[in-house]
């Protein structure tokens, strides 16, 4: 089984960003863990119940494009996931840790 993987960007326009922080905006967390649910849910996974490890490891900035990876569910159930930033040279990890999503028959 593949992992999902999904290429997002946050646009300079987003609601979020008046105010954090102001002239230099950067995307808050809880913007980046809402993309990984919605990437989540676009891939048919269906929607995230849990989040019980999250790890911010580099900001984002608006308009660059990033990619959400989310793996296959491992032995406990939980999946491992993703946030990197790609750049012309290199890649920079972003935001890291495990989800879990809602059981079938659990509403969201």
């Amino acid at each position: 089984m593949a992992p999902i993987i999904a290429t997002r960007r946050i646009p300079a326009n987003h609601p979020s960003l008046p105010g954090h922080f102001p002239g230099q905006p950067v995307v808050p967390g809880v913007v980046i863990l809402d993309t990984v649910d919605a990437v989540a849910r676009a891939s048919g996974l269906g929607p995230v119940a849990a989040l019980p490890r999250a790890k911010f490891l580099a900001p984002l900035l608006p308009e660059v494009d990033f990619r959400v990876e989310i793996d296959p569910p491992g032995t406990s159930g939980l999946r491992a996931f993703r946030v990197i930033r790609d750049g012309a040279e290199t890649s920079e990890p972003l935001c890291s840790g495990q989800l879990k999503l809602h059981d079938a028959g659990q509403t969201a």
